[in-house]
């Protein structure tokens, strides 16, 4: 009979918990397998119902409590994060059977040094979506009638304009771990520097 596996060190601990929490959020920043490198963010819409979309994970700063995606400035999620700043991610673990819930106060970077840095970073295709002609969200009469820029660097150069670094602070952070030897769940709640860790009932 195989002797049952110890649990892993944030079972019981709240601390480590939200050590992991962010080891694994920044491992989604590095990792393009890793399944928190695509998280869901949530945004309010102009009707006042949510708006949910996958975004690619660019940025984690867990002394700032700061995380990055890059998005159009035409799109819709920008309109909405102008209206409510107040946005909401999901992450999701499938094989180490962890989920985020956190929320946070985005802002909009799109002439600024982090906008510049995060657009020097990007990759030459990330640079051509942003030249796409007419913007994100447009109707259009047939599936390809839109002008995607080549990519050269004077064409991908144009698309800066279209830009938005959005940076989010976290200010609550729930975690579930989900185990046949009991589940795990736990609420972080940030008042100003101070974070507040609490075990909930999964």
């Amino acid at each position: 009979m195989s002797e049952r596996q110890a649990p892993p060190s944030f079972y019981n601990d709240l601390e480590e918990t939200l050590a992991e929490s962010w080891r694994l959020i920044a491992r989604g920043v590095a990792d393009r397998r890793s399944a928190f490198h695509h998280p869901t963010v949530a945004t309010i819409g102009s009707d006042g119902g949510p708006r949910l979309r996958t975004v690619i994970l660019r940025g984690c700063d867990p002394a700032g409590r700061l995380l990055r995606f890059h998005t159009d400035l035409r799109s819709e999620k920008v309109a909405e994060i102008t209206r409510e700043p107040r946005v909401a991610l999901h992450f999701y673990n499938p094989e180490a059977k962890i989920q985020l819930r956190l929320d946070g106060e985005a802002s909009l970077n799109a002439d600024s040094p982090v906008a510049d840095l995060a657009w020097a970073g990007s990759r030459v295709f990330s640079r051509q979506c942003y030249g796409i002609e007419p913007g994100p969200g447009s109707k259009i009469v047939e599936a390809g009638a839109f002008a995607l820029p080549d990519t050269t660097d004077d064409a991908t150069a144009a698309g800066r304009a279209n830009f938005c670094a959005v940076t989010i602070r976290i200010t609550r952070l729930e975690w579930l771990y989900l185990a046949n030897t009991g589940h795990r769940r736990a609420d972080f709640l940030w008042e100003g520097e101070i974070v507040r860790g609490q075990w909930l009932v999964p």
